[in-house]
C-alpha cells in the first residue's frame, strides 16, 4: 500500500494500524516516491484529499501504473466541497473519522 498523506498525526496511525494488520506499507509524498512505490506493485493507494498536494500529477502518476490501483482518498466535512472535483478519480473517499473506525479493516480487504 502506498499512502500519499501530509498531516504527522495520521501518518503515525497508519503506521501503526497497517503493521499491526500486516501490510506493507510506503508513504510517498513527491511524485518521484509516488512513482517509486507504484513501480513496486501496490494493491492500494491512500491518498489525503487534505495535504494541499498537486492531485493533477498524482493522479496523473496514477493513471500511468499497471494497473492503476483502487483509491481509497479521505477528506473532512469541512472540505468534502471543496475536494469534490477529485473524488470521481478515487475508488471510495471517505471522512477522517469514518478512516479512522474502517482502517484496519480497508487495510486488510481494500476497497469493497
Amino acid at each position: 500500500m502506498v499512502a500519499v498523506v501530509s498531516d504527522l498525526f495520521f501518518v503515525a496511525r497508519i503506521r501503526e494500524v497497517a503493521r499491526l494488520a500486516g501490510v506493507p506499507l510506503v508513504f510517498a509524498r513527491s511524485n518521484g516516491e509516488i512513482d517509486a512505490a507504484l513501480a513496486e506493485g501496490a494493491r492500494l493507494v491512500l491518498l489525503d484529499l487534505t495535504g494541499n498536494f498537486d492531485y493533477a500529477e498524482i493522479f496523473t502518476a496514477l493513471e500511468r501504473a499497471t494497473p492503476p490501483p483502487p483509491v481509497l482518498a479521505y477528506t473532512t466535512h469541512a472540505l468534502a466541497r471543496q475536494t469534490q472535483p477529485w473524488h470521481a478519480r478515487c475508488g471510495r473517499v471517505v471522512t477522517k473519522e469514518t478512516l479512522t473506525q474502517e482502517l484496519p479493516a480497508l487495510l486488510r480487504e481494500g476497497i469493497k
